[in-house]
């Protein structure tokens, strides 16, 4: 495991995997937060990973691809535990977070995923951080200090909302899901030198599984009605959706150029929020933000874009 990975270069296809990611993790906070009406947050994260195994497994046998585990060798077996044991953290971190803020919180908190992606990707794998990028990160620090500053300020006075404890607890969360995800990223990256990303995924999805299993409730989705299940599928899908399409752009991509495409996603949920709520106002509430928090919001996305997309990889 000691070659690093080297993408194929092909950028457009990295460029359309990455938007199709963005899309997928914009839209999921919002089926996420209404879910969690009816089902308690291990259940859904196993019954998503229970999906996204079942799907990958076939999609690969199909393929005859379910092997190659034997080329990983005790480091990669190692790295591929650690990938399996982060993603399953940032599930469930990431949606406890969710059910006590805000989609349109959550989403821009957990933008810090891909800029630790991003620093991680110059740690690990050579690229460089520049002049210019000390100011996306100080423009990333300042918006998100405005955005929260302006949630906080009208959190209590929101309908739909916990209150500002609630609201605190959450977003620390997702912090930590952004953390965690970051170790993921890094991880699957490197793997990629010896499995398809959708091998190291299956992989990963069967471990979730069985690691959830003890805690989930099963016996909940029986009460789910139609709308309920249509979410829930939703939730499921989109884990296998998103993840392969990042996974692959990872294969074609850098992973700064594909992080600088994922800071646009905060943007795309507050935008789902808007809609959904102006569709279906007793389903979720609104976004509690003044103009200080929009500001906040396109300053992170700025500063997150500017930190990955002037990265580069140092010369071999």
């Amino acid at each position: 495991m000691s070659r690093l990975h080297r993408v194929s270069g092909r950028s457009r296809l990295g460029l359309t995997l990455s938007l199709v990611t963005a899309l997928c993790w914009a839209t999921l906070p919002v089926a996420l937060k209404v879910t969690l009406q009816a089902v308690d947050p291990l259940t859904l994260t196993w019954f998503r990973f229970l999906v996204a195994a079942v799907l990958t497994a076939g999609w690969l046998g199909a393929r005859g691809r379910l092997g190659g585990l034997s080329t990983l060798g005790r480091r990669g077996g190692a790295l591929l535990a650690l990938a399996a044991v982060m993603l399953v953290g940032n599930y469930v971190f990431y949606l406890l977070g969710v059910g006590r803020t805000s989609p349109g919180n959550a989403q821009l908190l957990i933008q810090l995923a891909p800029l630790l992606m991003a620093l991680g990707g110059i740690l690990v794998f050579g690229e460089r951080f520049r002049a210019a990028q000390w100011l996306g990160l100080a423009l990333l620090v300042a918006g998100l200090g405005l955005f929260f500053r302006d949630q906080l300020a009208h959190v209590d006075a929101t309908p739909g909302h916990a209150g500002t404890h609630a609201y605190l607890v959450g977003s620390l969360l997702v912090v930590v899901a952004a953390l965690v995800w970051a170790v993921y990223a890094l991880a699957q990256k490197q793997l990629l030198v010896k499995l398809g990303s959708m091998q190291i995924l299956g992989v990963i999805y069967v471990v979730a599984t069985l690691l959830l299993w003890p805690f989930a409730h099963p016996t909940q989705l029986a009460r789910l009605d139609g709308l309920q299940w249509a979410l829930l599928a939703f939730c499921a899908l989109n884990t296998v959706v998103a993840y392969g399409a990042f996974a692959e752009a990872l294969a074609h991509w850098e992973a700064s150029r594909v992080s600088a495409v994922l800071a646009v996603t905060p943007l795309l949920c507050l935008g789902v929020v808007a809609l959904v709520h102006a569709a279906w106002p007793s389903t979720l509430a609104p976004e509690p933000m003044s103009t200080v928090g929009w500001v906040g919001a396109a300053l992170v996305v700025a500063g997150s874009t500017t930190v990955s997309l002037l990265g580069r990889r140092r010369a071999a």
